[in-house]
């Protein structure tokens, strides 16, 4: 096969690992700038051309796609879709997951276990949502932020509020989430291949640190999950839409909820904490799936 993906750094450890293994299997993956790409949206015969090429006989794509260019990004991953390249993840999954409201409100839709979450738009209403949450302590989190960032532990009601005060008075988005003080500053991301999950590793994060990011300092290892933790990790990447995915759960009193669902999960913690070959499975993933014209949205947004 010939392989895009679309990365804006190939040095980052996930990307080299997604080469070695696809060349190690015979493929040829070309990394590709995702901001380099532009589009001639041409009717019947859409074009990508990077640095002045164009773009021509990929059979499938990787999106890793960063969260700061999703915009322009899933833009370059539909103009490939109806090309006719077989996307890893298709750009609405994507476009789904990273929606931070919306996949709450899907996970929801689908009975999948989540933290008590509210939004609204009006300061006005901030005491409502407090109690509708539950009360203090709780979560603050921008709809916008990635590896932790843009997430805010209110430690009182007085303080919870006066963080939804100031974030509003800026006119940014933010959900309001229970805390789950059980969960011991611990969570769980489950890597999901092709409907199964291949790997699972608990996260703990530093001394002091509510967060359990591994690029905020925390540490991982490998875990076994439950049948209920399995399961709920296969819904959630079925609900998104996402062939491949790692999901964030924790663990709560009442069982497993899902923080977040992440289209473009790094490797390089869930394989040096598992010693599994996760970047091996996603391309025997494309072996078994990919195929001309096969995406399912082919680009509709």
């Amino acid at each position: 096969m010939k392989i895009a993906m679309l990365a804006r750094n190939p040095t980052l450890y996930s990307h080299k690992r997604l080469k070695e293994a696809a060349e190690a299997r015979g493929h040829e993956l070309r990394i590709v700038n995702t901001l380099r790409c532009y589009m001639n949206i041409a009717s019947r015969r859409p074009e990508i051309y990077y640095d002045g090429e164009k773009l021509t006989g990929f059979d499938a794509v990787i999106p890793r796609i960063g969260a700061s260019v999703t915009f322009y990004g899933l833009a370059v991953l539909r103009q490939f879709e109806m090309m006719g390249v077989y996307p890893l993840n298709e750009s609405v999954a994507i476009g789904r997951s990273r929606d931070k409201l919306r996949s709450m409100q899907l996970l929801a839709r689908d009975g999948i276990g989540l933290p008590v979450t509210t939004f609204a738009h009006d300061p006005k209403q901030t005491e409502e949502v407090l109690k509708l949450a539950g009360g203090a302590p709780l979560v603050v989190k921008l709809l916008e932020g990635t590896q932790g960032l843009g997430v805010v532990l209110a430690d009182t009601d007085r303080s919870a509020k006066s963080v939804i005060e100031a974030f509003r008075a800026t006119g940014t988005n933010i959900l309001i989430q229970e805390f789950i003080k059980e969960a011991g500053g611990t969570d769980i991301r489950a890597l999901v291949i092709g409907g199964k999950v291949v790997a699972a590793m608990k996260r703990t994060g530093a001394e002091g640190e509510f967060r359990s990011n591994l690029h905020r300092g925390g540490s991982a290892r490998v875990i076994k999950l439950t049948p209920e933790e399995r399961s709920t990790a296969v819904r959630a990447a079925k609900c998104m839409g996402l062939a491949v995915c790692g999901v964030d759960m924790l663990r709560a009193n009442h069982g497993a909820v899902v923080m977040e669902v992440n289209s473009s999960p790094g490797l390089e913690g869930v394989e040096k904490a598992t010693g599994i070959d996760i970047a091996g499975k996603i391309i025997e993933h494309l072996e078994k799936a990919a195929k001309p014209h096969a995406t399912r949205t082919k680009g509709k947004g």
